[in-house]
């Protein structure tokens, strides 16, 4: 299953994910895209014709053209996710800081889904981080093909 981390960039769930065998749906993935893409002819100035268009699809015309740039590569993530994993209240060096705007309204669309949901809090003890990290682990064992929409777990 395609699995959500949010933030969307971090490298230490990505890989709990993938060891259990989902595809971890993150940042990364889509600026390599854009990177590698022969279309775009001079990166980092990485933008096609489609990707304003694109973001209007998650905010409207009136919202300011940084969210909707980051909308554009965020909106495959949330389109394709079959699960989420959501980390509350994570320091700055855990994840982007990016926008705060489009972290919430990236926040809105996933939990508007209805897939399976895990919300966790970044743990500050070293007890918490295990549990954390058996939770992460049996929510990622509990998902198969057939699991059904608006199942949610919070924690």
């Amino acid at each position: 299953m395609k699995v959500a981390v949010f933030p969307p960039n971090s490298l230490i769930l990505a890989d709990m994910v993938e060891r259990k065998g989902h595809e971890p749906l993150v940042i990364q993935k889509e600026i390599r895209q854009k990177v590698t893409d022969p279309e775009i002819d001079s990166p980092p100035f990485n933008i096609t014709e489609e990707d304003p268009i694109k973001g209007l699809k998650y905010a409207a015309i009136e919202v300011p053209s940084g969210i909707r740039g980051r909308m554009a590569i965020f909106g495959p993530i949330i389109d394709e996710a079959d699960a989420i994993i959501i980390m509350e209240d994570a320091p700055y060096g855990f994840g982007c800081i990016g926008c705060a705007r489009t972290n919430e309204l990236t926040m809105y669309f996933l939990r508007k889904k209805g897939v399976p949901i895990l919300e966790l809090y970044y743990p500050e003890t070293r007890e918490e981080t295990m549990e954390m990290v058996n939770k992460i682990n049996t929510f990622l064992d509990s998902l198969t093909e057939s699991t059904k929409p608006n199942e949610e777990q919070r924690e």
